[in-house]
């Protein structure tokens, strides 16, 4: 069983959610890239539980960079990020270690591991692992960024309250300002409704999920390697990879369905010398291939499935089926949390696929 990614860019993801050490190794950076380690502390920072609104359990994410970096600057071999595990809490796995929790990974990582899994907080299924994942994507962001690509998301739903859409005249704008917030919301009226929502569900001993939107604004077009490397394979390979999506979609996504080929056909003029489309119902994409306007991806985030109101489930021991009532310190709603986590998986994607089309030096 291996958490390897193995494309232009290589990463491989080690660790688990109460083991000591954890981190990630990322191969095929090119050498002399400046690195800002305050933009990877900002990055981590928005990863982190801070508030009643996420669990409490708060892991600092310092971190150690032992390798691939010289001086602040790239030196072209494996970069390895190490990260320790500090406020970690076991004993409330103990009791329930034969008895898999309800929609999460417990029964199939039993299965897959012969038995053998380290279910201390979920082991190397738990978001937790998000963490080093988020310092590669912030190098990945940075590196974008000197290319004049910028990636920006904001909470769209939580439950079945819905934010205003990003102005389709101004992304730059609203994604760089949404960069810096915890809870990247539009609408604030819609922000605080959707905290209340969370703290309801957390007073009832529940969860709930929701949508995050996020844009890749002035991607060049022609990246993208049709068929099985498309852009939306790329993307949505790694999104999926994020322990709570359940759902990926590009542009309007599913509402495709509900529509004639007239009313959302992208329309194609000139403005000045570049080729832009009217409308972006099509995210940026066609064809698995950019075509130069924002890239649009909306990821689903399903609720935390560690609820503290009692559950069924199995009892692997006694092989029957038995009541859970799940204790210790879990999310009621990971929306906010997943949002740098979402941006740093499509950062590694939009990267690996730019290095395809225009090499590895390309980068610098």
């Amino acid at each position: 069983m291996a958490s390897v990614y193995l494309k232009n860019l290589k990463i491989s993801l080690f660790g688990e959610s109460h083991s000591q050490i954890m981190g990630a190794t990322l191969d095929g950076i090119c050498p002399g890239i400046k690195i800002d380690f305050d933009k990877i502390n900002k990055e981590l920072n928005k990863r982190k539980a801070c508030d009643t609104l996420s669990t409490d359990r708060h892991e600092m994410d310092d971190y150690k960079i032992v390798s691939g970096v010289f001086n602040g600057y790239t030196t072209g071999t494996p970069i390895t990020i190490l990260m320790e595990n500090r406020d970690v809490d076991s004993s409330k796995y103990e009791n329930i270690k034969n008895t898999p929790r309800p929609s999460h990974a417990d029964y199939c990582n039993i299965v897959k591991s012969l038995g053998y899994n380290d279910y201390r907080g979920g082991g190397h299924s738990s978001g937790r692992l998000t963490a080093p994942l988020v310092a590669v994507g912030a190098i990945c962001k940075q590196i974008l960024s000197n290319k004049n690509i910028y990636i920006g998301s904001h909470i769209k739903k939580i439950h079945d309250v819905i934010d205003d859409e990003f102005d389709k005249n101004n992304y730059y704008e609203e994604i760089i300002k949404m960069n810096d917030e915890s809870f990247p919301v539009l609408n604030q009226e819609k922000k605080q409704m959707m905290i209340e929502t969370i703290k309801l569900a957390k007073s009832n001993f529940d969860s709930v999920g929701g949508e995050i939107e996020t844009v890749v604004y002035n991607c060049p077009s022609g990246l993208g390697e049709p068929f099985f490397d498309s852009v939306e394979s790329e993307v949505s390979s790694l999104l999926f990879s994020i322990p709570a999506v359940k759902g990926v979609s590009f542009g309007k996504g599913f509402a495709f369905s509900r529509f004639f080929g007239s009313e959302v056909n992208d329309s194609l003029y000139y403005d000045g010398e570049k080729v832009k489309t009217k409308t972006n119902n099509n995210g940026g994409i066609n064809g698995g291939i950019t075509n130069g306007m924002p890239i649009v991806i909306n990821t689903v985030i399903k609720p935390t499935p560690s609820i503290g109101k009692e559950q069924d489930t199995i009892d692997l021991l006694k092989k029957e089926n038995v009541k859970l009532k799940i204790e210790g310190r879990h999310d009621p709603c990971i929306c906010h949390r997943s949002v740098v986590v979402i941006e740093s998986m499509v950062a590694i994607a939009i990267l690996n696929l730019y290095i395809s089309r225009e090499g590895r030096l390309s980068m610098k």
